[in-house]
């Protein structure tokens, strides 16, 4: 204590009732009053909040039934004006028995420089125990308070009526009684310091820190003296709290981790002010899922809680038979449920484990208890505005003193600022959650590679801190036995990246049914998000969404063992063949999608026999902190170098570099392994152009599906093969292709040297024509055309497992 913490400080006695018996000079700079217009009034006065006789005698009743009042208020200046204040109110006793009161006020705004933290430091300041004794002009003890025994074992009966050199006669209690005089004679009510070591009954002595303050009656003449003494240990400790509460405000929040905020605010109470802290969680804080638990909740979710911090002076917490992240269970008799539901925190400054406590009805706790010396406890709700977020449990077992109210303070304080970071990691997690199960969603959740790929994958999200990002993979099936690879990485991460790489993934797969090719459906992809990135710019009041986007679109084609890729900003495939070797073909770059570069993308088209590995992934899985994109390329070639494991092995191997790193970037690997169709699984017939062709094409087909086992689709098949090869030789004038193809379905494909794709025409009902499309849409499953060199192909495929 200095001389700052009491030069403003205004005191006042009072008496029952309530009416100003004795007045300051620091009282009258504060509020504006001299002692003139104050003494002999009430103090409503200078209260707002005690503005009529009920109210007031409401105050003082309640500062009689808790021996006194700390806290935070408000006081009236003279010229109207509102000050807050840090208020303190102690009782002292007379020897005939009467009690005053001592009311000690101090401006908040003088007690920090920190607004955020001066309210709670003159709580904090406020609920330090202090030691009063009022004196009258002769020195003699008036008044005193219970503190004063514990400060220096004097008893108030060998105080009460004495002057000090009478109690305790000594070189240093002579110098107060002068320090006391000179209060007195100077005629004012300036406060002085005096720094003495006042003798300790018990245990050895401690330096006090005791100010002396004329008392002024109504006619401004000396009433008396008011020493006031506080321990300068008890108030080194409780400044040194205050610095610690301080940095927390910037030691939490660093991560949004939700668990390892609460495991922050375990650490930094251990040991500040308690031997063992718990930080136990409701499960929707954890998870970030479920409705929020509000103050006032009833109900069997209110038991679930989860422990997220958990600290101890002791090595290996002996204290707690539940570690972190588990469920921890509560007993009815627990206060637990009552802070929760209440949101009010609970004290119990010592307890014995032996009296049938609650404690004691709960085995599990009881033994660590006695085990451990469990002597006092705080519980404190974790809280932001109505929405509880768990309880803090503050213990002591090694430290003999209590918990005070000071400490309950402290530790509300504390908590609340914590408190502030937990709900945001909630909040966050919450979103992330969401973002993370939009992106599973619309991932695939199975990948179909038909006949022409064995097709494995793997994904890991970035760090929680990141969140997800917006890779994709895919594998979608097309006609004629191929199968589309699609890989890609849109900018950004959190829930606007998942929807956007969703939107992308859908208009690939629907490009994709186009039966365009890769560098022509990159360049509709390119169009499409530009147009969408416009649409976004037009509306201010929307979120800006991702913008730009990499990927690799690749057409493998089990008939001829090619594969046709292109790519718009991504990174090459790892191709591996049956030998280990591995390469990573030169493709044209391409720009990314949606940055607007007109560049054409380029196809490029690879001989790929049966058994080759294909691998697609995004730079999250090559390019880390610690590593650059030709290390992790190198790493994952060396990873994926054995090319007769199965693919799932190989995915979890190229995983490994990533696994356990904090990753900046989601991590995204589609593995897929060629095969090729057997020529016995394929047909082809090259048929003129004129009319001889249709009945040669239907008994070509119906003696193909006869050596297949097939007879039951030949009339379907004859009706389809009849339609498509009158179209072709109506619209053509170069020779037509037949091609049968038997994979998972029975694909039949007529091409010919026409560059206009076909198209379902309304016959009317006198038409002659227009009805061919129509039939082959009802005989087959799916029918569709696409491009190819000199000309256009038509299909339609048929189920095998039709029955009769």
């Amino acid at each position: 204590m200095n001389a700052s913490d009491v030069s403003g400080t205004a005191f006042a006695l009072l008496d029952q009732q309530g009416m100003v018996v004795a007045w300051t000079h620091t009282a009258e700079q504060l509020v504006g009053y001299c002692a003139g217009e104050v003494v002999g009034r009430s103090a409503a006065l200078v209260l707002p909040s005690l503005d009529d006789a009920e109210a007031v005698a409401v105050f003082v009743d309640q500062c009689i039934a808790r021996n006194g009042w700390p806290g935070a208020t408000a006081v009236r200046h003279r010229d109207g004006r509102v000050l807050d204040v840090s208020m303190r109110m102690s009782r002292v006793w007379g020897r005939d028995g009467t009690v005053r009161w001592i009311a000690s006020v101090t401006d908040i705004g003088v007690l920090s420089a920190d607004a955020s933290s001066g309210r709670a430091q003159g709580a904090l300041l406020a609920r330090a125990p202090i030691g009063v004794v009022v004196r009258d002009l002769q020195l003699r003890c008036a008044w005193l308070n219970d503190v004063m025994e514990s400060q220096d074992g004097v008893t108030a009966e060998r105080r009460l009526g004495c002057r000090p050199t009478d109690a305790w006669p000594s070189t240093e209690t002579e110098a107060t009684e002068a320090v006391m005089r000179q209060v007195l004679e100077c005629g004012t009510t300036k406060v002085r310091e005096y720094r003495t070591w006042l003798p300790a009954g018990r245990g050895p002595e401690r330096p006090f820190a005791v100010s002396f303050s004329c008392l002024q009656g109504a006619d401004g003449r000396p009433l008396g003296v008011c020493a006031i003494s506080v321990d300068v240990t008890e108030r080194q400790q409780v400044r040194e709290r205050l610095a610690v509460l301080g940095e927390a405000g910037t030691r939490f929040g660093r991560t949004l981790d939700v668990m390892q905020t609460g495991q922050e605010l375990a650490d930094l109470a251990v040991p500040l002010f308690a031997d063992f802290v718990t930080v136990d969680l409701v499960q929707s804080a954890v998870i970030g899922e479920g409705v929020p638990v509000r103050i006032g909740s009833r109900g069997e979710r209110l038991r679930v809680l989860r422990r997220a911090g958990l600290a101890s002076i002791h090595q290996g917490v002996p204290e707690s038979p539940w570690g972190r992240g588990e469920a921890i269970p509560m007993p009815p008799e627990a206060p637990f449920f009552e802070v929760l539901r209440t949101g009010r925190s609970y004290l119990q400054p010592s307890f014995d484990t032996s009296a049938g406590t609650w404690i004691d009805k709960d085995p599990a706790r009881a033994q660590k208890a006695l085990e451990t010396g469990m002597h006092s406890v705080m519980l404190v709700p974790i809280r932001v505005r109505r929405v509880l977020l768990g309880v803090a449990l503050f213990l002591r077992t090694e430290n003999p003193a209590p918990f005070q109210e000071a400490d309950l303070l402290l530790a509300e304080e504390f908590v609340s600022r914590a408190a502030v970071s937990l709900d945001n990691a909630r909040q966050y997690t919450r979103q992330h959650n969401a973002a993370f199960a939009l992106q599973r969603t619309l991932l695939p959740r199975r990948l179909n590679g038909g006949m022409a790929v064995e097709a494995a994958s793997r994904y890991m999200p970035a760090d929680i801190d990141r969140g997800v990002g917006g890779d994709w993979f895919d594998v979608i099936p097309l006609s004629g036995a191929r199968v589309a690879l699609v890989i890609g990485d849109v900018v950004g991460h959190g829930i606007n990246a998942a929807a956007a790489m969703g939107g992308l993934r859908n208009a690939v797969r629907t490009l994709a049914d186009m039966e365009l090719p890769p560098d022509e459906l990159l360049t509709r992809l390119d169009d499409t998000v530009q147009r969408l990135a416009e649409a976004d710019s037009d509306a201010p009041d929307q979120a800006a969404t991702a913008v730009g986007a990499t990927c690799l679109y690749a057409v493998y084609d089990p008939i001829t063992g090619k594969c046709t890729m292109a790519t718009a900003g991504h990174l090459p495939p790892a191709i591996i063949g049956p030998n280990g070797h591995i390469t990573y073909p030169d493709l044209p770059t391409g720009a990314p999608l949606g940055i607007g570069l007109c560049v054409p993308f380029e196809a490029v088209e690879l001989e790929l026999p049966e058994g080759n590995l294909i691998a697609l992934y995004t730079d999250g899985l090559v390019e880390t902190r610690d590593n650059d994109i030709d290390d992790g390329m190198h790493s994952l070639g060396t990873a994926l170098a054995h090319p007769d494991l199965p693919l799932e092995e190989l995915c979890t191997h190229a995983m490994q570099p990533v696994q356990g790193q904090t990753a900046c970037d989601d991590a995204s690997l589609l593995l897929v392994r060629t095969r090729t169709l057997s020529p016995n699984r394929v047909a082809t017939w090259t048929l003129p152009s004129d009319d001889t062709s249709v009945r040669r094409a239907r008994n070509l087909a119906a003696g193909q599906l006869a050596a297949w086992d097939l007879e039951r689709l030949e009339d379907s098949t004859k009706l389809i093969v009849s339609e498509l090869i009158t179209n072709a030789v109506r619209h053509s004038t170069g020779p037509i292709q037949l091609r049968l193809i038997r994979h998972q379905v029975l694909t039949c494909e007529v091409s010919d040297t026409d560059t206009c794709l076909p198209r379902p025409r309304n016959a009317g009902a006198c038409d002659e024509n227009g009805r061919g499309l129509f039939l082959v849409s009802q005989l087959s499953r799916r029918w569709g055309s696409r491009p190819i060199p000199g000309g256009k192909l038509v299909w339609a495929e048929q189920d095998l497992d039709l029955r009769p």
